[in-house]
């Protein structure tokens, strides 16, 4: 990326939005330095690409149910997909039998296929998960390989991991009767919300909070953390080190 030009994202929904407009509430704000070049979704009902639409944002659809439909009616798998590869990297079904295991890397590949087929015309430096919900597997991450201490795929979380993974991490926070919720910006991996963790945000859940207000409460500190997370990166102050066995993010100070 020439110093010069902003960095460019993409940015992938599956519902409404919100940390999507926040991202570009903070870009037409000033607060954040950035281009976003496209927005895709997983389904064409998804209301952040009306939100991308709305200013001007090129917008795309990788229909998931489509595509894994296509995988039922015999349709041929990409040609640089490796099932034996992916399998052995991959780490969110570790020991389910190979009868399970396939069918579940080999749709996901046509789905994949064409989700970078989408985002390769815009070349971009940083993907932004922003209430995607779908899992990658190896073969998507190595298809947007980027340098090993700088992630290219960056994600937010409805929990303060390692506590609840997974997809509804503010219910499992609020069943449990956690005391403090919280959410996660974490670049992604192999695993399943296991990657390194950039930033967290934490909120108090009182006596008389309901789910509802557990999920009021913890956006409003997602649409704060997401685009900070997202501006130290593209300041160039995220650096991914091993430390005790351990990938972990190190945030630079800013230049003098």
């Amino acid at each position: 990326m020439d110093g010069n030009a902003k960095m460019r994202i993409g940015v992938l929904v599956s519902g409404g939005g919100s940390n999507l407009q926040a991202i570009m509430d903070a870009v037409k704000g000033g607060e954040l330095d950035v281009e976003i070049v496209c927005v895709g979704a997983d389904t064409p009902s998804a209301k952040g690409l009306q939100r991308a639409e709305a200013q001007g944002i090129p917008t795309f659809v990788s229909d998931y149910r489509a595509l894994f439909a296509q995988w039922r009616d015999g349709a041929s798998l990409p040609r640089d997909f490796s099932f034996e590869a992916v399998a052995a990297k991959q780490s969110l079904m570790k020991g389910v039998p190979v009868d399970t295991l396939r069918p579940f890397l080999e749709k996901r590949a046509l789905a994949e296929a064409d989700l970078l087929a989408q985002l390769a015309p815009y070349s971009i430096d940083l993907l932004v998960l922003a209430g995607f919900m779908r899992v990658f597997t190896p073969y998507f991450i190595d298809g947007i390989a980027a340098s090993p201490s700088q992630p290219p795929i960056m994600n937010i979380h409805p929990a303060l991991l390692p506590a609840f993974p997974g997809t509804d991490g503010y219910g499992d926070t609020f069943r449990y009767g956690c005391k403090v919720g919280g959410c996660t910006v974490h670049f992604v991996d192999y695993g399943e919300d296991s990657g390194p963790i950039i930033g967290q945000s934490s909120f108090p859940i009182l006596a008389g909070d309901d789910l509802d207000a557990v999920k009021r409460k913890g956006l409003t500190e997602e649409w704060s953390l997401f685009p900070s997370c997202i501006r130290l990166y593209a300041e160039g102050r995220l650096q991914v080190v091993e430390r005790w066995g351990t990938r972990v993010v190190d945030i630079l100070p800013e230049e003098a």
